[in-house]
């Protein structure tokens, strides 16, 4: 009996042990040190991402079959499925990086999407009318969402690079490196995108220290921009002008903002919403608004208060964070992340114009919630900390003269 209840205790002891703060392995050094409130916001998106493309599947299925194939009314749903099957574990890989390793992982990711994005106007398909996927079947992707995250860590590099050595010229660098990108990407065209990207790129000029009299130039550059768009590209002129001066009764927008508003504070019920089936991109571009029907303006309020706590929850952990890299890289994705969210939302709620945007984690799509799980470990490796390792008494900082600071 003592050997069988020495032998119950050590079970015990491992057991709580395992995955405890005495527990030094990799997986568990990497459980302790994540920010798991932010992986549950995030997972709290992708659950109501499911339910809300569930309940959109029908309309997109309905649109896309033919006499000869008739989709199954819950054919996205099953897709996005999978593609959370695929994405979750991604991201999981991902935020086990060390920081040194997630950052030489992004530069060498965001080359390579880079060159896939060159080769898009010599071998890209078209869907829609614009020329944005590369591959074949199921292996189709859209560079552009790929290059989104790995070109907010790039550059917050690039940027970080000018604290140890102001000569460097990595704002001018940086500054071309965008405009090619968003030259590449007016070419297929998607003016959506190209916003995304000059928006990642504005706040981390910001953020690194810019003069304000540069700032303020960039600005005027970036409405200069938005001005040309509105006179050379008849798309963004459509749309423009719809949103100013009011649609006809079949404008994307207006039908958006009819559905979102139809279900008043507490929707409809699931699948039995009747605007969304007018909605030209229910499960992608317009879920918001198949949500607001549904679900009521309440559950559209909670999604905008889960985005916003990401948002704050990830700038909390910066607040003592010292490391320049660190700052602008999670400065980047989170700029891309809040503000893909934002102009989606703005135009579901006619607050803006159509910009063929999906929500993140919640809109249907293979590339674009693969991208922003890569995104999304990226950032969750970036904001990994010791809670308990600043505070210690033990760790002392040295200067480059070998004295101790603390």
């Amino acid at each position: 009996m003592p050997e069988l209840a020495a032998g119950l205790q050590r079970k015990r002891f491992q057991l709580q042990s395992r995955l405890g703060r005495s527990d030094r392995s990799p997986l568990s050094v990497w459980f302790w040190e994540l920010d798991r409130v932010l992986l549950a916001l995030i997972m709290s998106l992708v659950a109501i991402g499911l339910i809300a493309v569930a309940a959109a599947s029908p309309v997109s299925a309905l649109k896309h079959s033919t006499a000869a194939v008739t989709l199954d009314p819950l054919y996205y749903f099953y897709r996005q499925l999978g593609w959370v099957a695929v994405g979750i574990p991604v991201m999981l890989v991902v935020s086990m990086l060390p920081k040194e390793q997630a950052r030489r992982f992004a530069i060498l990711a965001a080359i390579g999407a880079f060159a896939l994005l060159f080769l898009v106007p010599i071998m890209g398909h078209s869907v829609n009318g614009a020329q944005r996927w590369i591959g074949y079947g199921f292996a189709t992707l859209q560079p552009g969402e790929f290059l989104k995250p790995f070109y907010a860590v790039s550059v917050g590099w690039l940027l970080s690079l000018r604290v140890k050595d102001q000569s460097l010229p990595v704002v001018s660098l940086s500054f071309v490196l965008t405009g090619v990108v968003a030259l590449l990407l007016m070419m297929q065209p998607n003016l959506g995108q190209t916003i995304i990207f000059c928006g990642i790129w504005f706040v981390l000029m910001m953020i690194s220290g810019l003069s304000a009299r540069i700032i303020g130039g960039i600005s005027i550059l970036g409405v200069g921009g938005m001005i040309s768009a509105y006179f050379l590209y008849p798309v963004a002129t459509q749309r423009i002008n719809s949103w100013l001066f009011g649609g006809d009764e079949f404008d994307q927008v207006m039908l958006a903002h009819k559905a979102l508003t139809g279900g008043g504070l507490l929707g409809t019920g699931p699948g039995l919403g009747t605007a969304k089936f007018k909605l030209p991109e229910a499960h992608t571009d317009y879920i918001f608004s198949v949500i607001g029907e549904e679900f009521g303006l309440l559950a559209c309020i909670a999604i905008a208060l889960v985005y916003l706590a990401i948002i704050v929850r990830v700038f909390l952990r910066l607040l003592d964070e010292e490391d320049n890299f660190i700052i602008l890289a999670v400065a980047g994705l989170t700029a891309q992340f809040g503000g893909q969210a934002l102009i989606n939302m703005a135009v579901n709620l006619q607050l803006f114009p159509s910009k063929g945007m999906t929500l993140p984690f919640i809109s249907y799509g293979g590339s674009s919630f693969i991208a922003l799980s890569l995104g999304a470990g990226l950032l969750l490796a970036f904001t990994r900390r010791n809670p308990y390792l600043d505070r210690s008494q033990y760790v002392r900082e040295w200067t480059p003269e070998g004295r101790a600071t603390r």
